[in-house]
């Protein structure tokens, strides 16, 4: 996530259950503050949390300073609801036809095309100058960088033209890490670039098995998320792929990081159960299961995620 999340911002959406039986989706009119709130895609907060405050706290070697945390997660708040809005805002043609997107504000008309876009624009500008004024001119960059890979690098370029796009278009889901970093330090090192990869990796075997529940909304909607235009066993090989990558990654920070036995054996212990799942979902696949369990991979994959920067955040506080 990150300032901008790809990944949580899709996952966290609701199904409104009339569109899923082909009915005309209910409308649920909302005052018009909630509608706007809900262009920012607010669970994304969940992941600012999980990421960026252990991340601070490994850059600071212990408990950072409160205000400083508080700072830095609404600065990404801002962010990822700008680039969430102005996503909406581009996206709103192919929201209408995906059963699980009918109850944004764009569909459902409680907001305007151009008072969403407004509203993104003025977002996205706020965070920069938020983070140039509270942190650092390294934060602000990073930040502006975030919101540009995120709506035109994923939403833009890559959404509707490749089945790499959340691979690539992913990378902005990792920013925070380097945000959260930097908004201590006011510079970049190895560690936060090894928890970008870590983040990087994670992606497609987080995002792919939800993108094969929600595979006919994306080819209705003609996105070529990867489980739509490649056969599942090529889905499953390339999760495997990249879970490797990930959990290998996640061991770079021991030597590169500083972090104790402590860390270590956390990382070895969670990118083990992390495979091992990742393979039993090609074992179903390749006994032809009726139903592979895609979605026990992509909740797991978010415990994943959380206790392995839980372990990170405890790292930094023990003596050894």
């Amino acid at each position: 996530m990150t300032a901008v999340d790809p990944r949580h911002v899709d996952a966290g959406d609701q199904v409104d259950p009339s569109s899923v039986r082909g009915d005309a989706p209910v409308v649920r009119r909302r005052p018009k503050a909630a509608a706007l709130l809900a262009l920012t895609k607010p669970r994304i907060i969940e992941l600012l949390l999980v990421t960026t405050v252990p991340t601070m706290i490994l850059a600071s070697g212990g408990l950072p300073s409160l205000q400083l945390v508080a700072a830095t997660i609404f600065g990404g708040f801002l962010a990822a609801g700008g680039a969430n809005a102005l996503n909406m805002y581009i996206d709103r043609d192919i929201d209408r036809l995906m059963a699980r997107t009918t109850h944004r504000p764009l569909v459902t008309g409680e907001v305007s095309p151009n008072a969403a876009l407004a509203f993104g624009l003025t977002l996205a500008v706020a965070s920069v100058a938020w983070f140039a004024v509270v942190t650092n001119a390294l934060t602000a960059a990073l930040t502006a960088a975030a919101i540009l890979m995120y709506v035109v690098g994923y939403t833009l370029l890559l959404k509707r033209r490749t089945p790499q796009n959340i691979v690539w278009g992913g990378a902005a889901g990792c920013m925070q890490i380097l945000i959260g970093w930097a908004a201590v330090t006011g510079s970049l090192a190895w560690a936060p670039a090894v928890l970008f990869g870590v983040v990087f990796f994670w992606t497609p075997p987080h995002y792919w098995p939800l993108s094969l529940r929600f595979k006919d909304d994306y080819a209705a909607a003609g996105v070529p998320m990867l489980p739509v235009v490649a056969p599942l066993s090529r889905v499953a090989k390339e999760i495997i792929g990249y879970s490797w990558a990930m959990v290998l990654t996640s061991l770079l920070l021991v030597p590169l990081g500083g972090m104790t036995p402590f860390y270590a054996v956390a990382a070895v212990l969670l990118g083990g159960w992390f495979l091992w799942e990742a393979h039993a979902l090609m074992r179903r696949v390749r006994q032809g299961a009726r139903d592979v369990k895609a979605m026990r991979l992509f909740h797991g994959s978010i415990t994943y995620l959380a206790l392995l920067f839980l372990a990170v955040a405890i790292d930094a506080f023990l003596p050894w």
